[in-house]
């Protein structure tokens, strides 16, 4: 069962630590660069962080298409005004790339991970936090496109220079500790990684909120983990606390609330309470395509997730076309080799051969 893993990209513009009040927020941050337009102009460099900080606003609450729109405009009045290789244009690359990724566009991420990294190094140096936070977003873009040998070193070299740069428990550092956690987990090493979770966990919990959702987001992990490892009565309580917080915290279609929300129907479907699961998989798939698009590659999760568990009820007819349709999506968007491609094509494989049927 693949999950949806909260990880951090940590990059210099964005909402301020503590629990975000997105209905208060928004407005003021949008009245704040209305404001700054009509006295200071468009391309002010103090306008241009105010549009950015709406766009990290709008990233945080799941609005991936209104923060695309203002990161770019950032990034292109900064590149004509600062130049290409100053901190704050480096800083709207970073933020661009992360919301790409974020959105599931790999491809268009990865050549402005890279371009950021190599201009952050060469411009800030090599342990200069916007460089950690390149090194970080590039890890994770690796990490997502299954390619764990690459993305493992680079997340442990942002981990090692966050503590030395920022300190233990800085919220980054934490970030770079979940991520860590989150990639030894893929790699099948759960003592390792529950360990690593557990500490970012009990660490945001005291320098954030219990209900920030940087906090939120490494509960859900540590239950996503504790679930894989067939410990289900530690994972339902988490998965409960996550979602119950998310949904208030966050907002019912949040993409952190969707996520948890597939992780409780995950949950439920390995203790074999399929009458329970199916639902909440239906509404987690159905909140995905409305919020991140029918090929994103967590509404393809959902969409498997859905699939394997109508199988396991016995309802072949209902779970085929729902994997064929995973396997085609996922084949375009994430290639041929990707892991979660080779899962979708096993499962359709694994039906059909129980139906007596060819793959």
């Amino acid at each position: 069962m693949t999950r949806k893993v909260f990880t951090s990209h940590n990059n210099t513009d964005k909402p301020a630590a503590g629990t975000l009040d997105h209905g208060t927020a928004e407005p003021l941050c949008r009245r704040t660069v209305e404001a700054q337009e009509r006295a200071l102009g468009p391309e002010h460099p103090d306008t241009l962080s105010s549009i950015s900080n709406l766009a990290a606003l709008l990233k945080a609450k799941g609005d991936h298409a209104g923060a695309e729109l203002l990161f770019r405009r950032a990034l292109e009045a900064r590149r004509r005004v600062l130049g290409p290789e100053h901190p704050d244009t480096l800083a709207s690359l970073n933020n661009l790339a992360a919301l790409l990724d974020d959105k599931g566009d790999h491809a268009g991420a990865e050549p402005l991970h890279r371009r950021a990294l190599e201009a952050c190094g060469r411009v800030l140096g090599p342990e200069h936090p916007g460089t950690l936070a390149s090194l970080n977003g590039l890890a994770g873009l690796l990490k997502s496109k299954g390619d764990h040998a690459a993305a493992e070193p680079l997340f442990r070299w942002a981990l090692e220079g966050r503590e030395r740069v920022l300190g233990p428990e800085h919220p980054d550092t934490l970030g770079s500790l979940n991520n860590l956690a989150a990639l030894l987990k893929s790699k099948g090493d759960y003592a390792a990684a529950e360990r690593l979770h557990r500490q970012a966990l009990e660490a945001l919990e005291r320098v954030l909120e219990p209900e920030h959702p940087d906090t939120l987001g490494s509960l859900s992990n540590l239950a996503a983990l504790l679930d894989d490892k067939g410990d289900h009565a530690g994972a339902e309580p988490l998965h409960r606390r996550a979602l119950e917080a998310c949904g208030r915290v966050l907002g019912p279609e949040h993409p952190g609330t969707l996520a948890s929300l597939n992780g409780l129907a995950g949950l439920l479907k390995s203790k074999g309470d399929h009458a329970a699961a199916e639902p909440l998989f239906r509404w987690a798939l159905e909140g995905r395509e409305r919020v991140l698009g029918p090929e994103h590659p967590d509404t393809l999760t959902s969409l498997n997730n859905l699939a394997a568990l109508l199988e396991a009820k016995g309802d072949h007819a209902g779970a085929e076309p729902l994997f064929r349709r995973a396997l085609e999506a996922r084949e375009r968007v994430l290639g041929p080799e990707h892991p979660n491609t080779f899962n979708s094509r096993k499962n359709l494989a694994v039906l059909l051969k129980s139906k007596g049927a060819s793959a």
